[in-house]
């Protein structure tokens, strides 16, 4: 399914809100948002739906919870409606019950302004603080909100506006709380005539720490001293690296074959890298995204030259298990996004080949993560031919790949885009050229089949490529 590249918004009021929840719910399973802009929920005085599992799905489900946004009024019942009371011996400092829990941003509105929170705990006892209940105790009853005069106060109105009163001096010493004392008096919470049955005190004080939990874990993935300590398991990858070309093995081709207790020290320093970096990809899909925005400079590259030094040995375990086809079954989404994030980033490069490039050849990483993926799924159509074993249909099939594969392999050796690790004698890539080799002199590719490419490694160019003269 596919929907418009034009903002797609449901909104809904009151028991419609609750269907524009459940609506745009069914539209993000099955809307594929790599490719498709992803929707917007915004209601109105709606009541809350499921419960904390429901809450915890979308929270960790990327991109999902920053697609709801929703309005509520302090006066409007509706939306506190399914939350049960709390403890009535200590209303102030007891949850409410877990029944119906909140996710996504809750902009909570009075005559006086509204605040937008995120946190679902400080929102749940924001909803319960602001409720009629609570604030006017003697006009609880069911009436029909409208909210039509909020949605044009809130254009062009700045979120949080500082009142000219505080509530008390004493709680402004430190910024967190200072934000959280204007917040609650943007909702109406605090006035001096106001009818409370709030302790503000503790409610200040539980909606700190709350909000101070939050940060910590919205902080904890972002947090640039774990960032340094991902650097030092890289450093160790790109010495195992460095190891295996000085002994005539590319890195790739001695994970596969799990040589020795390296390899396994190998694995040891990639785990916490790759649940490092999926944390990273799906914190930063969480949030709202304006287009083309993605990571800073300083993570999308950190990003990358994870993706392109650790991506090669998910594919080397990948197809060790005999498996096929990592490009449409294997490959983890992180990868994926981190790739378009990249290509969003950064403008085309030239067509000519770029100077910087063959400088750093020796040394540098293949640009495609991918590249061995190409590689084992062009060695699987190469034994396919060799036995012949399939239909004439399946066998054409096998041969065009072949060739959209060297003419691939080709590109990329242009543009000094790959490693010169691929040419060691023992190297997956030789050994694919190898077959490859045998299948043209069958003449099973063609009577006198000839290429670019393979006039390339026939001739033997491909000799001089580390130091970039070849092409």
């Amino acid at each position: 399914m596919q929907i418009s590249t034009k903002p797609f918004i449901i909104t809904g009021h009151s028991l419609g809100g609750s269907v524009a929840y459940l609506f745009t719910l069914w539209l993000l399973d099955k809307i594929n948002l790599a490719t498709t802009k992803r929707p917007l929920c915004i209601t109105f005085g709606s009541p809350l739906i499921g419960d904390d599992g429901l809450q915890e799905a979308i929270l960790q489900y990327s991109t999902w919870n920053s697609c709801f946004l929703h309005v509520v009024l302090d006066r409007d019942p509706v939306p506190r409606v399914l939350i049960s009371p709390p403890n009535p011996s200590a209303p102030e400092l007891a949850s409410p019950t877990k029944e119906y829990k909140p996710f996504g941003t809750f902009l909570l509105c009075s005559e006086l302004g509204c605040a937008c929170l995120e946190n679902p705990e400080s929102v749940l006892k924001l909803l319960m603080a602001t409720g009629p209940g609570n604030q006017y105790p003697n006009q609880v009853n069911l009436e029909f909100f409208e909210y039509k005069n909020i949605v044009e106060q809130l254009h062009g109105n700045v979120m949080c506006k500082d009142s000219t009163t505080k509530l008390h001096d004493e709680w402004i010493a430190q910024p967190l709380q200072a934000g959280i004392i204007t917040q609650l008096e943007a909702i109406g919470l605090g006035r001096p005539q106001q009818q409370s049955n709030i302790d503000m005190n503790t409610l200040i004080r539980n909606t700190e720490r709350q909000e101070r939990k939050w940060l910590m874990r919205r902080r904890e993935v972002y947090d640039s001293t774990v960032l340094n300590e991902m650097k030092a398991y890289m450093t160790q990858l790109e010495w195992y690296k460095k190891c295996c070309e000085d002994e005539g093995i590319g890195y790739y081709d001695r994970f596969k074959n799990a040589l020795d207790s390296s390899d396994i020290k190998a694995q040891a320093f990639k785990k916490p890298l790759t649940c490092y970096w999926m944390d990273m990809v799906d914190e930063a899909e969480k949030k709202p995204q304006r287009n083309g925005a993605s990571f800073t400079t300083r993570w999308l590259y950190a990003g990358t030259n994870y993706r392109r030094l650790i991506e090669p040995l998910d594919i080397a375990e990948y197809y060790r298990d005999g498996k096929t086809d990592y490009m449409a079954k294997g490959r983890s989404k992180h990868y994926t996004q981190l790739e378009k994030w990249l290509s969003e980033d950064v403008k085309p490069a030239a067509s000519r080949p770029n100077n910087s490039k063959k400088q750093k050849l020796a040394d540098g990483l293949t640009e495609d993560s991918c590249f061995w993926a190409y590689v084992e799924e062009a060695r699987i159509s190469c034994n396919v031919l060799l036995s012949n074993g399939e239909s004439s249909n399946d066998m054409d099939k096998h041969k065009r790949s072949l060739i959209v594969f060297e003419a691939y392999v080709l590109g990329m050796l242009k543009n000094y885009a790959v490693s010169p690790e691929i040419f060691f004698k023992q190297s997956s890539f030789m050994k694919w050229w190898k077959d490859y080799l045998e299948i043209i002199r069958k003449g099973i590719m063609g009577t006198s089949y000839t290429s670019p490419f393979t006039h390339f490694m026939q001739n033997g160019q491909f000799r001089h490529y580390a130091p970039g003269s070849c092409l």
